[in-house]
Protein backbone atom coordinates (compact mmCIF):
# COMPACT_ATOMS: atom_id res chain seq x y z
CA UNK A 1 0.00 0.00 0.00
CA UNK A 2 1.09 3.27 -0.94
CA UNK A 3 0.53 6.58 1.12
CA UNK A 4 1.14 9.59 -1.01
CA UNK A 5 0.11 12.78 0.63
CA UNK A 6 -1.23 15.46 -1.52
CA UNK A 7 0.75 18.54 -2.74
CA UNK A 8 -0.12 21.12 0.19
CA UNK A 9 -1.83 24.23 -1.88
CA UNK A 10 -0.68 27.29 -1.72
CA UNK A 11 -0.50 29.04 1.65
CA UNK A 12 -2.02 32.42 0.49
CA UNK A 13 -5.33 30.68 -0.71
CA UNK A 14 -5.57 29.04 2.69
CA UNK A 15 -4.64 31.94 4.44
CA UNK A 16 -7.50 33.73 2.53
CA UNK A 17 -10.24 31.41 2.60
CA UNK A 18 -9.36 30.56 6.19
CA UNK A 19 -10.22 34.16 7.00
CA UNK A 20 -13.12 34.57 4.92
CA UNK A 21 -14.97 31.34 5.94
CA UNK A 22 -13.83 31.84 9.67
CA UNK A 23 -12.43 28.09 9.96
CA UNK A 24 -9.41 26.99 10.89
CA UNK A 25 -6.48 26.37 8.27
CA UNK A 26 -7.43 22.40 8.29
CA UNK A 27 -10.55 23.15 6.96
CA UNK A 28 -9.25 25.75 4.43
CA UNK A 29 -7.17 23.26 3.65
CA UNK A 30 -9.22 20.58 2.68
CA UNK A 31 -11.63 22.50 1.03
CA UNK A 32 -8.68 24.59 -1.64
CA UNK A 33 -7.49 20.54 -2.17
CA UNK A 34 -10.62 20.40 -3.65
CA UNK A 35 -10.78 23.31 -6.19
CA UNK A 36 -12.97 25.42 -3.88
CA UNK A 37 -10.77 28.61 -3.20
CA UNK A 38 -13.76 31.66 -2.82
CA UNK A 39 -16.83 32.23 -0.47
CA UNK A 40 -18.85 31.86 -3.26
CA UNK A 41 -17.49 28.73 -4.36
CA UNK A 42 -17.83 27.73 -0.50
CA UNK A 43 -21.37 28.99 0.10
CA UNK A 44 -21.86 26.29 -2.92
CA UNK A 45 -20.17 23.68 -1.52
CA UNK A 46 -21.73 23.62 2.12
CA UNK A 47 -25.00 25.22 0.95
CA UNK A 48 -26.12 23.58 -2.34
CA UNK A 49 -29.22 25.01 -3.55
CA UNK A 50 -31.56 23.72 -6.58
CA UNK A 51 -31.32 27.54 -7.55
CA UNK A 52 -27.39 26.35 -8.55
CA UNK A 53 -28.69 24.07 -11.10
CA UNK A 54 -27.46 25.43 -14.17
CA UNK A 55 -30.06 25.95 -17.11
CA UNK A 56 -31.15 23.24 -19.04
CA UNK A 57 -31.56 25.14 -22.44
CA UNK A 58 -27.61 25.81 -21.69
CA UNK A 59 -26.96 22.05 -22.97
CA UNK A 60 -26.52 21.57 -27.43
CA UNK A 61 -29.66 20.16 -28.98
CA UNK A 62 -32.11 20.66 -25.77
CA UNK A 63 -34.36 23.16 -27.82
CA UNK A 64 -34.93 20.15 -30.58
CA UNK A 65 -35.45 17.48 -27.93
CA UNK A 66 -38.14 19.71 -26.45
CA UNK A 67 -39.78 20.78 -29.53
CA UNK A 68 -39.92 17.19 -30.90
CA UNK A 69 -41.46 15.79 -27.34
CA UNK A 70 -44.20 18.48 -27.03
CA UNK A 71 -45.19 17.19 -30.68
CA UNK A 72 -45.75 13.96 -30.23
CA UNK A 73 -47.84 14.86 -27.10
CA UNK A 74 -49.47 17.33 -28.92
CA UNK A 75 -50.20 15.13 -31.96
CA UNK A 76 -50.81 11.79 -29.78
CA UNK A 77 -47.65 9.95 -31.19
CA UNK A 78 -46.95 6.67 -28.86
CA UNK A 79 -43.17 7.29 -27.17
CA UNK A 80 -41.18 4.78 -26.12
CA UNK A 81 -38.27 5.28 -23.49
CA UNK A 82 -35.41 3.26 -24.03
CA UNK A 83 -32.78 2.58 -21.71
CA UNK A 84 -29.99 0.05 -20.30
CA UNK A 85 -30.23 -2.71 -17.83
CA UNK A 86 -27.73 -1.00 -15.33
CA UNK A 87 -28.80 1.28 -12.43
CA UNK A 88 -28.15 4.38 -14.61
CA UNK A 89 -30.33 3.11 -17.38
CA UNK A 90 -33.52 1.98 -15.28
CA UNK A 91 -33.47 5.02 -12.86
CA UNK A 92 -33.24 7.24 -16.23
CA UNK A 93 -36.09 5.25 -17.85
CA UNK A 94 -38.18 5.19 -14.55
CA UNK A 95 -37.71 8.79 -14.25
CA UNK A 96 -38.70 9.60 -17.73
CA UNK A 97 -41.35 7.60 -18.29
CA UNK A 98 -42.88 8.54 -14.78
CA UNK A 99 -42.66 12.33 -15.59
CA UNK A 100 -43.84 12.17 -19.23
CA UNK A 101 -47.14 9.84 -17.71
CA UNK A 102 -47.56 12.39 -15.37
CA UNK A 103 -49.40 14.59 -17.84
CA UNK A 104 -49.50 12.59 -21.21
CA UNK A 105 -50.39 8.59 -21.27
CA UNK A 106 -48.94 7.20 -24.16
CA UNK A 107 -45.81 6.26 -23.26
CA UNK A 108 -44.15 2.84 -22.72
CA UNK A 109 -40.72 1.66 -21.36
CA UNK A 110 -38.13 -0.37 -23.01
CA UNK A 111 -35.10 -2.29 -21.36
CA UNK A 112 -32.98 -4.43 -23.67
CA UNK A 113 -32.54 -7.96 -22.46
CA UNK A 114 -28.97 -8.61 -21.64
CA UNK A 115 -28.23 -12.07 -22.66
CA UNK A 116 -29.98 -11.27 -25.58
CA UNK A 117 -29.80 -7.79 -27.17
CA UNK A 118 -26.69 -7.26 -25.11
CA UNK A 119 -25.79 -3.48 -24.30
CA UNK A 120 -27.20 -0.12 -25.74
CA UNK A 121 -29.82 0.67 -28.87
CA UNK A 122 -30.67 -2.77 -30.15
CA UNK A 123 -32.40 -3.76 -33.07
CA UNK A 124 -35.16 -5.53 -31.49
CA UNK A 125 -35.98 -2.47 -29.41
CA UNK A 126 -36.26 -0.58 -32.66
CA UNK A 127 -38.79 -3.00 -34.18
CA UNK A 128 -40.59 -3.28 -30.98
CA UNK A 129 -41.25 0.44 -31.26
CA UNK A 130 -42.08 -0.04 -34.29
CA UNK A 131 -44.66 -3.02 -33.69
CA UNK A 132 -46.39 -0.81 -31.48
CA UNK A 133 -46.69 2.34 -33.81
CA UNK A 134 -44.43 4.06 -31.78
CA UNK A 135 -42.73 7.25 -33.82
CA UNK A 136 -40.16 8.65 -31.35
CA UNK A 137 -37.91 6.79 -29.17
CA UNK A 138 -36.08 8.79 -26.11
CA UNK A 139 -32.79 6.41 -25.47
CA UNK A 140 -31.04 7.17 -21.72
CA UNK A 141 -27.97 6.16 -20.56
CA UNK A 142 -26.60 4.90 -24.23
CA UNK A 143 -27.23 5.91 -27.81
CA UNK A 144 -24.19 7.81 -29.04
CA UNK A 145 -22.63 5.41 -30.98
CA UNK A 146 -25.48 3.95 -32.29
CA UNK A 147 -25.33 5.62 -35.86
CA UNK A 148 -26.20 2.19 -37.50
CA UNK A 149 -29.44 1.93 -35.07
CA UNK A 150 -30.95 4.99 -35.32
CA UNK A 151 -30.59 5.23 -39.57
CA UNK A 152 -32.19 2.15 -39.23
CA UNK A 153 -34.90 3.31 -37.08
CA UNK A 154 -35.04 6.83 -39.74
CA UNK A 155 -36.15 4.34 -42.47
CA UNK A 156 -39.22 2.83 -39.88
CA UNK A 157 -40.19 6.35 -39.42
CA UNK A 158 -39.04 6.79 -36.12
CA UNK A 159 -37.50 9.67 -34.65
CA UNK A 160 -34.60 9.82 -31.82
CA UNK A 161 -33.67 12.00 -29.00
CA UNK A 162 -30.13 10.16 -27.18
CA UNK A 163 -29.44 11.57 -23.69
CA UNK A 164 -26.04 9.70 -23.32
CA UNK A 165 -23.04 10.62 -21.04
CA UNK A 166 -20.43 8.18 -22.58
CA UNK A 167 -17.55 9.86 -24.91
CA UNK A 168 -19.12 10.14 -27.91
CA UNK A 169 -17.06 8.65 -31.37
CA UNK A 170 -15.72 10.46 -34.20
CA UNK A 171 -19.59 10.85 -35.85
CA UNK A 172 -22.59 11.31 -33.70
CA UNK A 173 -26.03 9.29 -34.93
CA UNK A 174 -28.07 11.29 -37.31
CA UNK A 175 -30.56 11.55 -33.75
CA UNK A 176 -33.22 14.76 -33.93
CA UNK A 177 -31.50 15.41 -30.74
CA UNK A 178 -28.23 14.27 -29.00
CA UNK A 179 -27.94 15.43 -25.51
CA UNK A 180 -24.71 14.83 -24.31
CA UNK A 181 -22.59 17.10 -22.34
CA UNK A 182 -19.63 15.29 -23.42
CA UNK A 183 -19.91 16.16 -26.97
CA UNK A 184 -17.31 18.33 -28.40
CA UNK A 185 -19.41 21.46 -29.98
CA UNK A 186 -21.53 21.09 -26.56
CA UNK A 187 -20.65 24.31 -23.89
CA UNK A 188 -22.68 23.16 -20.89
CA UNK A 189 -20.83 24.10 -17.74
CA UNK A 190 -21.08 20.42 -16.19
CA UNK A 191 -19.96 17.65 -18.09
CA UNK A 192 -19.92 15.14 -15.70
CA UNK A 193 -23.95 13.93 -15.44
CA UNK A 194 -24.71 10.88 -15.54
CA UNK A 195 -27.46 9.27 -17.87
CA UNK A 196 -29.82 9.61 -15.33
CA UNK A 197 -28.49 13.29 -14.55
CA UNK A 198 -29.06 13.70 -18.38
CA UNK A 199 -32.63 12.83 -18.47
CA UNK A 200 -33.52 15.10 -15.67
CA UNK A 201 -31.63 18.05 -17.53
CA UNK A 202 -34.33 16.95 -20.44
CA UNK A 203 -37.64 16.58 -17.89
CA UNK A 204 -35.96 20.19 -15.98
CA UNK A 205 -36.44 21.87 -19.62
CA UNK A 206 -39.97 20.15 -20.47
CA UNK A 207 -41.06 21.41 -16.97
CA UNK A 208 -39.75 25.37 -17.45
CA UNK A 209 -41.84 24.84 -21.13
CA UNK A 210 -44.81 23.66 -18.90
CA UNK A 211 -44.29 26.65 -16.47
CA UNK A 212 -43.19 23.73 -13.52
CA UNK A 213 -40.80 24.77 -11.14
CA UNK A 214 -38.01 22.83 -10.09
CA UNK A 215 -39.46 21.90 -6.74
CA UNK A 216 -41.78 20.37 -9.09
CA UNK A 217 -39.46 17.76 -9.95
CA UNK A 218 -38.19 16.96 -6.21
CA UNK A 219 -39.99 14.05 -6.33
CA UNK A 220 -37.68 12.60 -8.81
CA UNK A 221 -34.83 13.16 -7.49
CA UNK A 222 -34.54 9.95 -5.02
CA UNK A 223 -33.90 8.21 -8.58
CA UNK A 224 -31.51 10.86 -9.94
CA UNK A 225 -29.27 10.48 -6.36
CA UNK A 226 -29.16 6.72 -6.86
CA UNK A 227 -28.13 6.80 -10.52
CA UNK A 228 -25.26 9.42 -9.50
CA UNK A 229 -24.42 6.70 -6.41
CA UNK A 230 -24.30 3.82 -8.43
CA UNK A 231 -22.44 5.54 -11.86
CA UNK A 232 -19.67 6.62 -9.61
CA UNK A 233 -19.46 10.23 -11.07
CA UNK A 234 -17.66 13.33 -9.61
CA UNK A 235 -19.42 14.36 -6.58
CA UNK A 236 -18.93 17.86 -7.57
CA UNK A 237 -20.68 20.99 -8.69
CA UNK A 238 -24.11 20.05 -10.31
CA UNK A 239 -23.97 16.30 -9.67
CA UNK A 240 -23.44 17.06 -5.56
CA UNK A 241 -26.34 19.21 -5.49
CA UNK A 242 -28.72 16.87 -7.21
CA UNK A 243 -27.33 13.82 -5.13
CA UNK A 244 -27.65 16.09 -1.91
CA UNK A 245 -31.39 16.55 -2.65
CA UNK A 246 -32.30 13.09 -3.87
CA UNK A 247 -30.62 12.02 -0.80
CA UNK A 248 -33.20 14.37 1.50
CA UNK A 249 -35.75 12.46 -0.86
CA UNK A 250 -34.39 9.06 -0.20
CA UNK A 251 -34.90 10.05 3.45
CA UNK A 252 -37.68 12.00 4.02
CA UNK A 253 -40.12 10.87 1.43
CA UNK A 254 -38.54 8.52 -0.90
CA UNK A 255 -41.27 6.49 -4.25
CA UNK A 256 -42.61 3.47 -3.03
CA UNK A 257 -40.36 0.85 -4.65
CA UNK A 258 -37.34 2.93 -3.05
CA UNK A 259 -39.30 3.09 0.50
CA UNK A 260 -39.98 -0.94 -0.12
CA UNK A 261 -36.00 -1.64 -0.83
CA UNK A 262 -34.89 0.05 2.49
CA UNK A 263 -37.33 -0.61 4.87
CA UNK A 264 -35.29 -3.62 6.28
CA UNK A 265 -32.88 -1.10 7.30
CA UNK A 266 -31.74 -0.37 10.27
CA UNK A 267 -30.42 2.69 9.69
CA UNK A 268 -32.25 6.09 10.51
CA UNK A 269 -30.69 8.26 7.57
CA UNK A 270 -28.83 6.87 4.91
CA UNK A 271 -25.73 8.31 3.46
CA UNK A 272 -24.61 8.09 -0.12
CA UNK A 273 -22.39 5.39 1.00
CA UNK A 274 -25.21 3.15 1.79
CA UNK A 275 -27.07 3.87 -1.66
CA UNK A 276 -24.22 2.25 -3.14
CA UNK A 277 -24.21 -0.80 -1.23
CA UNK A 278 -27.94 -0.92 -0.44
CA UNK A 279 -29.86 0.42 -3.15
CA UNK A 280 -27.50 0.13 -5.98
CA UNK A 281 -26.79 -3.79 -6.05
CA UNK A 282 -30.27 -4.77 -6.01
CA UNK A 283 -31.88 -2.75 -8.54
CA UNK A 284 -28.60 -3.59 -10.60
CA UNK A 285 -29.84 -7.58 -9.43
CA UNK A 286 -32.88 -7.37 -11.57
CA UNK A 287 -30.79 -6.67 -14.87
CA UNK A 288 -27.99 -9.14 -14.17
CA UNK A 289 -30.12 -12.28 -13.20
CA UNK A 290 -33.45 -11.49 -14.47
CA UNK A 291 -34.84 -8.88 -16.60
CA UNK A 292 -34.29 -4.80 -16.39
CA UNK A 293 -37.44 -4.55 -16.60
CA UNK A 294 -38.37 -5.47 -13.34
CA UNK A 295 -36.57 -2.95 -12.04
CA UNK A 296 -38.57 -0.44 -14.06
CA UNK A 297 -41.25 -1.80 -12.53
CA UNK A 298 -40.22 -1.05 -9.11
CA UNK A 299 -39.57 1.99 -9.52
CA UNK A 300 -42.55 3.50 -11.39
CA UNK A 301 -44.69 1.54 -9.06
CA UNK A 302 -46.93 3.46 -6.72
CA UNK A 303 -48.47 1.25 -4.43
CA UNK A 304 -46.37 0.22 -1.61
CA UNK A 305 -48.27 -3.13 -0.96
CA UNK A 306 -47.42 -4.05 -4.61
CA UNK A 307 -44.13 -2.27 -4.96
CA UNK A 308 -42.73 -4.75 -1.44
CA UNK A 309 -44.14 -7.69 -3.77
CA UNK A 310 -41.66 -6.55 -6.22
CA UNK A 311 -38.81 -5.86 -3.95
CA UNK A 312 -38.66 -9.06 -2.40
CA UNK A 313 -38.53 -10.91 -5.79
CA UNK A 314 -35.62 -8.64 -5.96
CA UNK A 315 -33.96 -8.96 -2.89
CA UNK A 316 -34.08 -12.86 -4.25
CA UNK A 317 -32.50 -12.01 -7.31
CA UNK A 318 -29.50 -10.23 -5.40
CA UNK A 319 -28.86 -13.09 -3.34
CA UNK A 320 -28.47 -15.26 -6.33
CA UNK A 321 -26.31 -12.98 -7.77
CA UNK A 322 -24.17 -13.11 -4.17
CA UNK A 323 -23.94 -16.95 -4.45
CA UNK A 324 -22.56 -16.67 -8.06
CA UNK A 325 -20.70 -13.96 -8.02
CA UNK A 326 -18.49 -15.54 -5.17
CA UNK A 327 -18.61 -19.01 -6.86
CA UNK A 328 -17.11 -17.14 -10.31
CA UNK A 329 -14.48 -15.39 -8.36
CA UNK A 330 -13.01 -18.97 -6.94
CA UNK A 331 -12.75 -20.00 -10.00
CA UNK A 332 -11.28 -17.17 -11.74
CA UNK A 333 -9.05 -16.80 -9.20
CA UNK A 334 -7.66 -20.78 -10.09
CA UNK A 335 -7.74 -20.37 -13.70
CA UNK A 336 -5.00 -17.16 -12.56
CA UNK A 337 -3.32 -19.70 -10.46
CA UNK A 338 -3.19 -22.70 -12.69
CA UNK A 339 -2.02 -20.68 -15.73
CA UNK A 340 0.79 -19.00 -13.80
CA UNK A 341 -0.52 -15.78 -14.33
CA UNK A 342 -0.19 -14.35 -11.07
CA UNK A 343 3.00 -11.65 -11.99
CA UNK A 344 1.72 -10.68 -15.57
CA UNK A 345 0.84 -6.75 -15.59
CA UNK A 346 -3.01 -7.52 -16.23
CA UNK A 347 -5.66 -10.02 -15.66
CA UNK A 348 -7.90 -11.26 -18.21
CA UNK A 349 -9.70 -14.34 -17.53
CA UNK A 350 -12.67 -16.81 -19.86
CA UNK A 351 -15.02 -19.56 -18.89
CA UNK A 352 -17.67 -20.13 -21.35
CA UNK A 353 -20.31 -20.54 -17.82
CA UNK A 354 -19.95 -17.84 -15.98
CA UNK A 355 -23.02 -15.89 -15.65
CA UNK A 356 -22.83 -12.69 -17.84
CA UNK A 357 -24.86 -11.04 -15.35
CA UNK A 358 -22.40 -10.57 -12.81
CA UNK A 359 -18.63 -10.97 -14.76
CA UNK A 360 -18.63 -7.29 -13.73
CA UNK A 361 -18.84 -7.85 -10.37
CA UNK A 362 -16.08 -10.30 -10.84
CA UNK A 363 -13.73 -8.18 -12.35
CA UNK A 364 -13.78 -5.33 -9.39
CA UNK A 365 -13.52 -8.48 -7.01
CA UNK A 366 -10.03 -9.66 -8.71
CA UNK A 367 -8.65 -6.53 -9.12
CA UNK A 368 -8.95 -6.23 -4.82
CA UNK A 369 -6.63 -9.53 -4.86
CA UNK A 370 -4.14 -8.53 -8.04
CA UNK A 371 -4.64 -4.76 -8.12
CA UNK A 372 -3.77 -4.59 -12.01
CA UNK A 373 -6.14 -4.16 -15.10
CA UNK A 374 -8.80 -6.34 -15.23
CA UNK A 375 -10.82 -8.15 -17.97
CA UNK A 376 -13.45 -11.20 -17.42
CA UNK A 377 -15.67 -13.02 -20.39
CA UNK A 378 -17.79 -15.38 -20.90
CA UNK A 379 -19.82 -16.84 -23.50
CA UNK A 380 -22.53 -14.78 -25.16
CA UNK A 381 -24.61 -16.41 -28.12
CA UNK A 382 -21.77 -16.82 -30.82
CA UNK A 383 -19.27 -14.92 -29.44
CA UNK A 384 -17.49 -13.54 -26.06
CA UNK A 385 -18.50 -10.81 -23.77
CA UNK A 386 -16.40 -9.21 -21.31
CA UNK A 387 -16.52 -6.84 -18.46
CA UNK A 388 -13.57 -4.41 -17.61
CA UNK A 389 -12.29 -3.10 -14.54
CA UNK A 390 -9.21 -0.66 -13.68
CA UNK A 391 -7.38 0.84 -11.17
CA UNK A 392 -6.71 4.45 -9.75
CA UNK A 393 -5.42 6.48 -12.54
CA UNK A 394 -5.02 3.84 -15.99
CA UNK A 395 -7.22 4.52 -18.70
CA UNK A 396 -8.69 1.04 -19.45
CA UNK A 397 -10.34 2.89 -22.54
CA UNK A 398 -7.24 4.14 -24.14
CA UNK A 399 -5.82 0.92 -23.81
CA UNK A 400 -8.96 -1.27 -25.24
CA UNK A 401 -8.71 1.27 -28.21
CA UNK A 402 -5.06 0.29 -29.28
CA UNK A 403 -6.62 -2.97 -29.04
CA UNK A 404 -9.46 -2.63 -31.45
CA UNK A 405 -8.41 -4.19 -34.22
CA UNK A 406 -9.63 -7.85 -32.40
CA UNK A 407 -12.30 -6.33 -30.58
CA UNK A 408 -16.33 -6.35 -32.18
CA UNK A 409 -17.40 -3.49 -30.24
CA UNK A 410 -16.63 -1.87 -27.14
CA UNK A 411 -17.71 1.22 -24.49
CA UNK A 412 -17.11 2.80 -21.51
CA UNK A 413 -14.61 5.38 -19.84
CA UNK A 414 -11.20 5.32 -18.08
CA UNK A 415 -11.99 2.53 -15.18
CA UNK A 416 -15.34 0.30 -16.66
CA UNK A 417 -15.89 -0.84 -19.63
CA UNK A 418 -17.52 -3.75 -21.80
CA UNK A 419 -16.61 -5.53 -25.35
CA UNK A 420 -17.23 -8.21 -27.10
CA UNK A 421 -15.11 -10.30 -29.66
CA UNK A 422 -14.94 -13.38 -31.71
CA UNK A 423 -13.69 -16.33 -29.70
CA UNK A 424 -10.99 -16.97 -31.99
CA UNK A 425 -9.10 -13.54 -31.23
CA UNK A 426 -9.70 -14.26 -27.48
CA UNK A 427 -5.64 -15.20 -27.53
CA UNK A 428 -4.79 -12.70 -29.02
CA UNK A 429 -6.52 -10.15 -27.82
CA UNK A 430 -5.54 -11.23 -24.16
CA UNK A 431 -1.74 -10.67 -25.47
CA UNK A 432 -2.36 -7.77 -27.51
CA UNK A 433 -3.98 -6.21 -24.05
CA UNK A 434 -1.30 -7.34 -21.97
CA UNK A 435 2.00 -5.73 -24.03
CA UNK A 436 -0.19 -2.29 -24.45
CA UNK A 437 -0.99 -2.32 -20.64
CA UNK A 438 3.32 -3.62 -19.94
CA UNK A 439 4.03 -0.62 -22.12
CA UNK A 440 1.74 2.57 -21.09
CA UNK A 441 0.34 1.55 -17.22
CA UNK A 442 4.05 3.29 -14.97
CA UNK A 443 4.57 0.57 -12.17
CA UNK A 444 3.77 2.74 -9.65
CA UNK A 445 0.05 2.25 -10.10
CA UNK A 446 0.22 -1.39 -9.98
CA UNK A 447 0.14 -0.80 -6.09
CA UNK A 448 -2.74 0.73 -4.37
CA UNK A 449 -2.55 3.93 -3.15
CA UNK A 450 -4.03 5.66 -0.42
CA UNK A 451 -4.17 9.23 -0.85
CA UNK A 452 -4.00 11.58 2.34
CA UNK A 453 -5.67 14.47 2.87
CA UNK A 454 -3.53 16.46 5.70
CA UNK A 455 -1.00 15.17 8.18
CA UNK A 456 -3.08 15.77 11.89
CA UNK A 457 -1.97 15.67 15.43
CA UNK A 458 -4.76 14.08 17.57
CA UNK A 459 -5.17 17.18 19.13
CA UNK A 460 -6.69 18.67 16.02
CA UNK A 461 -9.26 16.26 16.29
CA UNK A 462 -12.59 17.25 18.34
CA UNK A 463 -16.60 18.28 17.76
CA UNK A 464 -15.82 21.43 15.54
CA UNK A 465 -13.83 19.85 13.41
CA UNK A 466 -16.33 16.45 13.29
CA UNK A 467 -19.42 19.00 12.58
CA UNK A 468 -18.11 20.65 9.45
CA UNK A 469 -16.67 17.30 8.20
CA UNK A 470 -20.07 16.13 8.53
CA UNK A 471 -21.32 19.20 5.76
CA UNK A 472 -18.08 17.86 3.16
CA UNK A 473 -21.11 15.07 2.57
CA UNK A 474 -22.24 13.74 0.46
CA UNK A 475 -18.84 12.10 -0.34
CA UNK A 476 -17.75 10.23 -3.52
CA UNK A 477 -15.05 10.71 -6.49
CA UNK A 478 -13.39 13.97 -6.32
CA UNK A 479 -15.63 14.98 -3.00
CA UNK A 480 -13.71 11.99 -1.30
CA UNK A 481 -14.33 11.89 2.60
CA UNK A 482 -11.09 13.16 4.07
CA UNK A 483 -7.80 10.87 4.83
CA UNK A 484 -5.52 11.90 7.85
CA UNK A 485 -2.03 10.74 8.84
CA UNK A 486 -0.61 10.70 12.32
CA UNK A 487 2.93 10.33 13.64
CA UNK A 488 3.79 8.68 16.89
CA UNK A 489 0.63 6.99 17.57
CA UNK A 490 0.88 4.34 20.71
CA UNK A 491 -1.88 2.08 21.91
CA UNK A 492 -3.13 2.21 25.57
CA UNK A 493 -2.37 -2.04 25.84
CA UNK A 494 -6.05 -2.32 24.41
CA UNK A 495 -5.24 -3.91 21.13
CA UNK A 496 -6.80 -7.17 19.67
CA UNK A 497 -7.92 -8.72 16.50
CA UNK A 498 -12.08 -9.20 16.40
CA UNK A 499 -14.08 -10.90 13.97
CA UNK A 500 -14.86 -14.60 13.46
CA UNK A 501 -11.29 -14.91 12.15
CA UNK A 502 -9.64 -11.62 13.80
CA UNK A 503 -9.76 -9.99 10.61
CA UNK A 504 -10.08 -6.77 12.05
CA UNK A 505 -8.14 -4.71 14.41
CA UNK A 506 -9.41 -2.70 17.52
CA UNK A 507 -7.14 0.08 19.24
CA UNK A 508 -7.34 2.74 21.65
CA UNK A 509 -4.67 5.35 20.59
CA UNK A 510 -2.67 8.07 21.74
CA UNK A 511 -0.35 10.59 21.01
CA UNK A 512 2.04 11.87 23.16
CA UNK A 513 -0.24 11.18 26.22
CA UNK A 514 -3.01 13.24 24.15
CA UNK A 515 -7.25 12.53 24.65
CA UNK A 516 -7.35 8.50 23.54
CA UNK A 517 -9.80 7.70 20.30
CA UNK A 518 -10.89 4.37 19.89
CA UNK A 519 -10.12 3.11 16.40
CA UNK A 520 -11.35 -0.06 14.10
CA UNK A 521 -8.80 -0.68 11.14
CA UNK A 522 -11.10 -3.78 8.86
CA UNK A 523 -9.37 -6.54 6.95
CA UNK A 524 -6.03 -5.13 9.72
CA UNK A 525 -5.92 -7.85 11.93
CA UNK A 526 -2.33 -9.04 10.37
CA UNK A 527 -1.07 -5.94 11.90
CA UNK A 528 -1.69 -6.72 14.84
CA UNK A 529 1.72 -7.14 16.00
CA UNK A 530 2.67 -3.84 14.92
CA UNK A 531 0.86 -2.46 17.68
CA UNK A 532 1.67 -4.53 20.37
CA UNK A 533 3.75 -3.74 23.65
CA UNK A 534 2.78 -0.19 22.83
CA UNK A 535 5.32 -0.13 19.65
CA UNK A 536 4.58 3.63 17.92
CA UNK A 537 3.53 3.86 14.56
CA UNK A 538 1.91 5.63 12.02
CA UNK A 539 -1.69 5.55 10.87
CA UNK A 540 -3.95 6.64 7.95
CA UNK A 541 -7.41 6.83 8.66
CA UNK A 542 -10.84 8.98 8.61
CA UNK A 543 -12.38 10.26 11.07
CA UNK A 544 -16.07 8.64 12.38
CA UNK A 545 -18.31 8.94 14.50
CA UNK A 546 -19.77 5.71 16.26
CA UNK A 547 -23.58 5.50 18.05
CA UNK A 548 -23.56 2.64 20.29
CA UNK A 549 -26.55 2.62 23.12
CA UNK A 550 -27.30 5.72 22.36
CA UNK A 551 -23.84 7.15 22.79
CA UNK A 552 -22.43 8.99 19.87
CA UNK A 553 -17.91 9.19 20.38
CA UNK A 554 -15.36 10.30 17.80
CA UNK A 555 -13.56 7.18 16.33
CA UNK A 556 -10.79 6.46 13.89
CA UNK A 557 -11.52 3.93 10.69
CA UNK A 558 -8.24 3.09 10.52
CA UNK A 559 -7.06 2.20 6.76
CA UNK A 560 -3.60 1.70 7.30
CA UNK A 561 -0.59 1.74 9.48
CA UNK A 562 2.78 1.16 9.66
Amino acid sequence: MRWTLKPKPSSEKVKTLSAELKVDQLIATLLVQRGIETYEAARQFFRPSLEDLHDPYLMKDMLKAVNRIETAIAEGENILVFGDYDVDGTTAVSLMSSYLKSFYPNVATYIPDRYDEGYGISYKGIDYADDNGCSLIIALDCGIKSIDHVAYAKKKNIDFIICDHHRPGEFLPEAVAVLDPKREDCSYPYDELCGCGVGFKLIQALAQNRNQTIEDLLPYLDLVATAIAADIVPITGENRTLAKFGLEVINSNPRPGIKALVQNVKKKVLTITDVVFIIAPRINAAGRIKHGNEAVALLTEYDLDQAEIFASEIEQHNSDRKDLDKQITIEALDQIEINQETDKFTTVVYNKNWHKGVIGIVASRLTETYYRPTIVFTKSGDKLAASARSVKDFDIYNALEACAQHLEQFGGHMYAAGMTLKEENYAAFKEAFERTVEETIHPDLLTPEISVDAEINLTDINDKLIRILNQFEPFGPQNMTPVFMSKGLKDSGYAKGIGADEDHLKLFVKQNGSQGFGAIGFGLGKKLNLVKNQNPFEAVYCIDENEFNGNVTIQLRLKDLR
